[in-house]
């Protein structure tokens, strides 16, 4: 498996997260149905966050771009380091493993919630 690395944003502990992953190969039909599971490692049995395109969480932008929406209340649980994922799709069976994974760096955010 080819790896490539890219810049893009950190996870800020406790806010709302939004990436845009664009694939080089029609992936993303109109028809598909997405899901991804964020965890802190692959081996990890505790889901960070469980994303889908009818929850919100995978929103399809063409054949070939997605957006990752991760909610503010489930970053709040994760913990500085990183975050990995992948994208399945579900509406086909078997379903259909799309090949590509992505790593995030999660940070602890300056300014953070208060307890008042």
């Amino acid at each position: 498996m080819t790896t490539n690395t890219f810049e893009g944003p950190s996870i800020l502990i406790g806010y709302a997260y939004t990436l845009e992953v664009e694939a080089d190969a029609a992936l993303f039909p109109e028809a598909g149905k997405f899901r991804a599971h964020v965890r802190e490692k692959i081996s990890s049995e505790q889901i960070a966050s469980d994303l889908t395109s009818d929850n919100g969480g995978i929103v399809r932008l063409s054949d070939k771009e997605i957006r990752i929406v991760i909610p503010a209340a489930d970053t709040e649980n994760i913990r500085p380091g990183s975050v990995i994922f992948d994208v399945v799709r579900e509406d086909l069976s078997p379903r259909l493993h799309l090949n590509f994974f992505v790593e995030v760096p999660v940070m602890l955010p300056v300014t953070r919630g208060r307890n008042d």
